[in-house]
């Protein structure tokens, strides 16, 4: 079997070298010719993705590996085509499908007769049958159903430990058809390896929820349930700023029985998913009214978080403000819907003088984002710890010269460690 993945990006990637990893013989494909070109060199177009430099380098070796620009010519030589092409959403939360259908145009030239195609971008409900289903077979020439097959499988990878998440989660598939379903089925199971699971319900592996449609519902609910749960804590860690309250020592107390569920807030906005796939489902259902609320709680955290700065510190004009990590999450090298960005842009509304640090960028980098890096030592009157970076738990008043507030977005510090300093804590830790 031979095997083309659409797109090496920060999903792609690692998982074309995992499919190659269980022997399937794998061809990653990509606009970018500077990635194909490091992917063929055996290093890493991205950094932070554990074990990818490791992996990536043992496949390329054996020759299990290639990577083109050429799509086209890639999926005439193949038995599966997997699309993991990202789908964004623009200003007006409407999705922008213009990279994923040039992906498929790109496929549907090349789609020869038994081909089975996978869509694991997250898209709306809907949007593989009525969509792509059609544009496959106006670009190929081709009949669905009788000279090709088409699947939703959707990807359910947390950055950083991909490889780990591929083995550990069930590989969730929808065929547009019964028989799309179970090549779909066959495929996985060939190409991928789990970890066994004595704690879910059925053996670890591929599930067949039976329609793309179940899958693509599957991995939107997933995602939009997380950003419902995150504005409901962010909606708590507000309320308890506002009145003085501990809300990390109120976490503590009742973890077991209120937060058992509810997800970590803080001052982000950000990961691509969080931000994005709730758009993509309240594209579908836009009476969904709990989701839009939680994405409109969710994205006005930057600036509720200054509000809270100003009403512990005081006004903000000509106070020196530093700011603790630009990534959305901690040890991941990731910008896409930062948090930082409104917030920096609110500090500076308020008339502050900020500064930015984050461990995963140079000052040269930050510079390119046109931040002012932080320089260590510096003094500074307020302090915002906005990405879980690790680097930042040790963090202390003593680190930071004439500081007089912080907040924490992530409790990562201690109170003993601000003593004399006005603290104001959102993240659960």
């Amino acid at each position: 079997m031979t095997l083309t993945v659409v797109g090496m990006g920060k999903i792609g990637l690692p998982l074309a070298v995992e499919f190659a990893r269980n022997g399937v013989k794998t061809i990653g494909t990509d606009i970018n010719p500077t990635v194909v070109a490091l992917v063929n060199d055996s290093r890493e177009p991205f950094p932070g993705e554990a074990d990818l430099g490791e992996n990536l380098a043992g496949v390329i070796e054996a020759g299990i590996l290639i990577s083109r620009t050429d799509t086209t010519a890639s999926v005439a030589e193949s038995d599966v085509v997997v699309v993991v092409v990202p789908l964004l959403v623009d200003s007006k939360a409407t999705p922008d499908f213009r990279a994923l259908d040039a992906a498929t145009r790109d496929i549907a030239a090349g789609l020869q007769t038994g081909t089975l195609v996978c869509y694991e971008t997250t898209l709306p409900v809907g949007t593989t049958r009525d969509r792509f289903v059609p544009m496959l077979e106006e670009g190929s020439g081709l009949e669905f159903g009788k000279d090709f097959h088409v699947a939703f499988s959707p990807e359910r990878v947390f950055s950083g430990r991909i490889f780990a998440d591929l083995r550990r989660y069930p590989k969730l598939v929808g065929g547009v058809d019964t028989t799309s379903g179970v090549k779909a089925v066959e495929f996985y199971e060939q190409a991928l390896a789990f970890d066994d699971r004595p704690d879910l319900d059925r053996a670890n592996g591929v599930w067949d929820l039976g329609s793309s449609e179940a899958a693509e519902m599957a991995k939107l609910a997933e995602t939009t349930y997380r950003d419902v749960n995150i504005g409901l804590a962010n909606q708590f860690a507000l309320f308890a700023g506002q009145r003085g309250i501990d809300i990390y020592a109120v976490i503590q107390a009742c973890n077991s029985q209120v937060f058992s569920h509810i997800h970590q807030p803080g001052i982000s906005v950000g990961g691509h998913c969080i931000p994005v796939y709730p758009q993509l489902y309240l594209w579908n259902d836009e009476d969904a009214s709990i989701v839009s609320q939680a994405r409109a709680a969710n994205e006005a955290m930057p600036i509720r978080s200054v509000d809270l700065i100003e009403q512990a510190h005081g006004d903000l004009t000509g106070q020196r403000v530093v700011v603790f990590g630009l990534a959305f999450r901690g040890g991941v090298k990731e910008t896409a819907f930062s948090g930082t960005f409104p917030l920096v842009a609110e500090l500076v509304a308020r008339g502050a003088e900020v500064t930015v640090h984050d461990p995963l960028h140079s000052d040269a980098e930050l510079g390119t984002y046109d931040f002012v890096a932080y320089q260590s030592g510096d003094p500074v009157d307020v302090a915002v710890i906005h990405t879980d970076h690790s680097e930042y738990r040790g963090l202390t008043k003593d680190d930071l010269p004439e500081v007089r507030t912080i907040l924490d977005g992530r409790a990562l510090t201690k109170p003993e460690d601000w003593i004399g300093v006005k603290r104001v804590v959102l993240g659960v830790g």
